[in-house]
């Protein structure tokens, strides 16, 4: 037998057992962070992983969900020495990000598509402070929901045009839906009155540049994200200065032709760009700050809102016995005999529950978007520090059991309450949280709200059972280069009828 001896420890197994000791402090602060306060962190899933918690590429959100069933409303995530705060229960969610939406309304640094693609223009990702506040009021003044309404002859006029689209070529219906946004929105940001179209070469650049901000902001997609001093180096990154310049161009030119046509007294009605250009005194922006907000508002408002379309449809074809519901009080409200407007929308909360729950069951952008703490946030018994990343994750939200029962299931009839109307106390967050929530949603849901009410008037959409279903497919908030669902739409009264009746539907030039 080998008699076991007390062996004096080696300089080599010194240093060894000194580096697993400063490992293990170092995991002691990384998991078991305590706040001023004397709070901790929420809690964090275990990994041994020295990069972080491990998120797949596609659908993180099913992993989000799991943790935050597991561990809790509130969660902490490791991606190197970062520590990321994810939120995914409805209580949470209204306590932190948006009664206390003060302290986080600022964005993480984001250097690649932040500074460098975007030059530090581009609202979506632009650190809270004056130039923000002043961007964003400009936004909301002429957004708000007074000045939203005034565009609703608009966007009847493009969502009739979706209805003729889809009565030629329904096959395509999601370039159609992409053309009605595209259409719209152009109109609304620049008072464009050419005919607009998702093949047209503006619109095609600005979704290359939205593709481009999606792979920028891709966790590991560029180094200068990790080694910041990279972005000072005039050989990095060639390709997002390039893509910057491009952008700037675009934009500019379409800014100085809504310019051109004010100093030629040439009347387009209303637009955001007008409006911007008549009351530059009002918000004091430059003129590069004007283009870039009324590009962002073009090329945000076109993707979420054909998105926002398409998942409803998809719903409609998904769930037969829903689309029947909302098709039974159209009829009831409506008839065949004439088309729908947006008169007709208090009269009919079956299909505006019908939208509620198709955007919960199937959100825009499953895992939300970054803020930043700019302020300790207190929850309960734990503490969110300055200076934290934080995401209100939309998936787990609208999964949470206690707020949306059987969060599964396909239920429209949870938003309506016992006098058949819609609920007010009910809420999903579609459109972001706080102080960065998107400003143009009050034009976005009703060019939701027209498009649905005329297409489920219209026709009866059915899945293609010959084609494959992802029923996931729109939740990226961008419309995806694939089909996620193929729909058939057939008419619900004669052809030439609903022909003559979009014919004869209002026009707004």
């Amino acid at each position: 037998m080998v008699q076991m001896l007390d062996l004096p420890i080696s300089d080599n197994a010194q240093l060894v057992l000194g580096a697993a000791g400063l490992l293990l402090v170092g995991a002691s602060w990384i998991y078991f962070p305590k706040s001023e306060h004397g709070l901790p962190l929420p809690p964090s899933p275990p990994t041994w992983r020295l990069l972080g918690h491990f998120l797949p590429l596609r659908n993180s959100f099913f992993t989000i969900a799991g943790w935050i069933d597991e561990y809790g409303p509130l969660i902490t995530i490791r991606s190197g020495t970062e520590k990321i705060i994810i939120i995914g229960r409805h209580k949470a969610v209204v306590d932190i990000m948006e009664k206390q939406g003060g302290s986080l309304a600022d964005r993480p640094r984001m250097i690649a598509a932040g500074e460098i693609l975007s030059g530090g223009q581009a609202i979506g990702f632009m650190h809270a402070g004056d130039r923000f506040r002043r961007m964003r009021r400009a936004l909301h003044s002429h957004l708000q929901p007074k000045v939203a309404e005034a565009y609703q002859p608009l966007q009847m006029s493009h969502a009739r045009n979706t209805v003729l689209d889809i009565l030629d070529d329904p096959y395509n219906f999601q370039n159609h839906a992409t053309t009605y946004a595209a259409a719209s929105i152009m109109k609304i940001t620049y008072g464009k009155t050419t005919p607009t179209s998702a093949s047209d070469p503006e619109v095609r650049e600005v979704h290359r540049l939205f593709e481009s901000f999606r792979t920028a902001l891709r966790p590991g997609a560029y180094l200068v994200d990790s080694i910041p001093w990279l972005k000072y180096l005039p050989w990095y990154g060639l390709d997002l200065k390039r893509q910057f310049e491009s952008t700037r161009k675009l934009y500019t030119n379409q800014l100085n032709r809504v310019k051109q046509q004010l100093q030629s007294n040439v009347d387009v009605g209303p637009s955001f760009a007008k409006y911007m250009l008549e009351n530059e005194r009002l918000h004091h922006l430059t003129e590069t700050e004007m283009a870039f907000l009324g590009g962002a508002l073009f090329g945000a408002g076109s993707d979420t809102t054909a998105v926002a379309i398409c998942t409803v449809l998809m719903a409609a074809a998904c769930f037969p016995e829903e689309q029947a519901k909302v098709q039974a009080e159209l009829d009831m409200v409506i008839g065949r005999h004439r088309a729908p407007t947006f008169t007709d929308q208090e009269s009919l909360p079956r299909l505006q529950a019908f939208i509620s729950e198709a955007l919960r069951w199937r959100p825009l952008a499953a895992n939300g978007f970054p803020h930043r703490t700019t302020e300790d946030v207190i929850w309960e018994n734990y503490c969110i520090p300055a200076g934290t990343t934080v995401f209100g994750n939309h998936w787990a939200i609208s999964r949470d059991p206690e707020v949306y029962p059987d969060p599964d299931m396909f239920k429209p009839q949870r938003w309506i309450n016992d006098q058949g109307r819609m609920r007010e106390d009910l809420k999903f967050f579609v459109y972001g949280f706080g102080r960065r929530i998107c400003p143009a949603q009050h034009v976005a849901n009703r060019s939701v709200f027209i498009n649905s009410l005329l297409i489920l008037w219209a026709f009866q959409l059915t899945l293609d059972p010959t084609k494959p279903l992802d029923d996931l497919g729109f939740m990226t908030g961008a419309m995806p280069n694939d089909r996620p669902c193929a729909i058939d739409f057939k008419t619900r009264f004669p052809e030439v009828n609903l022909r003559r009746m979009m014919q004869n539907y209002p026009v707004v030039a």
